[in-house]
């Protein structure tokens, strides 16, 4: 048996030596020839898996270490008798930690209040629902628009014409869909852009194209008051250098990058193949994760409530060092940036989850043990 895989996927030894040969590819080189003898194919978002791709090969079942599956043809697959399987929620955490450390970044800049804003959380899919729950466990007030979701369950949700009017602070997690009512390509164009609140803070970690990034450029060019934080770029892994350098925080898709969130995805695709075969998992990601270098804090009762929240979410994780990477790579020519980008993905360093945090506050402070809990982290 053969298995193509993204060779940026990991733990692929660990959890699928057992099946048969595994060839490793980077991602936006696997091709026709590539997967034509394969039995399984293994990506991440930057392989885009259909006919074109697949149409007269062997593959049979298709894993993608990702929440999102628009770089799949599913209806292709179902015509073509193919198993897939995506790996929902492996890494809303670490987006949830991406979009917690960009706050602080930007409220450390403006000298902002963050429990004094509105946040719109536009998709309450696995990332938005999750960045929801904190972002209430901290008493923060939030607006939330997801309208396939309304429809289906109904709930206290709000349009998207709501959340620019209300919100000062916009996070992004929608899938990336092109057809339909729902279509969420383009969903910030010129005009929603263009009716951003004064001091509006925008951050997308969901797809590239969800925002217009021309757009977006001649926005911020004219409108100073804006902010904007970009994790996912149009034309990935080309980027519009002028828009990057307009942003308070740019980097390369890395949001989810978190350790835990891409062995997670592994595991995932893992048991779906699993159950594809009709046999037991017998690899356990509880038994590879390695443990943290950061895992057990100690809070005084007295500490400022403010101070322990940027502390304990910067001490996990911080994009500040992420977008300094990002743009010292953003030099020379359009194929050494393109290039630098996938080498920035492919060599991230080792990044752990602040709900694997285990606090312990010195004496009575009922402020500082629902920051903790809010933050997913463990009180001890």
């Amino acid at each position: 048996m053969l298995i193509v895989a993204d060779e940026n996927i990991p733990l692929l030894d660990a959890f699928f030596e057992g099946f048969g040969e595994i060839r490793r590819m980077p991602g936006r080189a696997i091709d026709r020839a590539t997967v034509e003898q394969a039995d399984v194919l293994l990506v991440r978002s930057v392989t885009n898996v259909n006919r074109a791709l697949l149409e007269g090969s062997k593959v049979r079942f298709v894993g993608t270490c990702t929440i999102g599956t628009d770089h799949l043809d599913l209806d292709y697959f179902q015509q073509a008798g193919i198993t897939w399987s995506s790996a929902p929620g492996c890494n809303a955490r670490g987006v949830v930690d991406y979009v917690l450390g960009s706050l602080l970044t930007l409220a450390e800049i403006e000298g902002a209040d963050l429990t004094r804003r509105t946040y719109g959380v536009v998709g309450a899919g696995e990332v938005g629902g999750r960045l929801v729950k904190v972002l209430q466990g901290l008493g923060w007030k939030v607006l939330v628009c997801d309208p396939p979701r309304q429809a289906a369950e109904g709930g206290d949700y709000v349009s998207l014409e709501q959340i620019i009017e209300a919100c000062d602070v916009i996070s992004l997690h929608t899938p990336l869909t092109k057809q339909g009512q729902q279509s969420t390509w383009h969903l910030f164009d010129e005009k929603r852009l263009n009716q951003l609140k004064p001091g509006t803070w925008l951050i997308n970690a969901s797809r590239g194209p969800v925002v217009n990034n021309a757009a977006l450029r001649d926005v911020l060019l004219e409108r100073e008051d804006l902010q904007a934080v970009l994790d996912v770029w149009e034309g990935e892994p080309e980027v519009d250098v002028a828009l990057a350098e307009l942003c308070v925080l740019a980097t390369p898709h890395i949001a989810g990058y978190s350790l835990d969130g891409k062995q997670r995805g592994t595991a995932q695709i893992y048991q779906a193949y699993c159950d594809f075969l009709g046999q037991p998992a017998r690899v356990s990601l509880s038994d590879l994760l390695p443990a943290p270098w950061l895992s057990h804090v100690t809070l005084n009762a007295q500490s400022d409530p403010a101070w322990a929240l940027a502390m304990l979410c910067r001490g996990v994780y911080d994009p500040r060092r992420d977008d300094a990477d990002f743009r010292r790579s953003l030099v020379g020519s359009v194929s050494e940036q393109r290039a630098a980008f996938d080498v920035l993905r492919k060599n991230y360093p080792s990044r752990r989850e602040i709900d694997g945090l285990q606090v312990r506050i010195e004496g009575d402070s009922a402020e500082l043990q629902r920051i903790v809990a809010a933050l997913g982290a463990t009180a001890v």
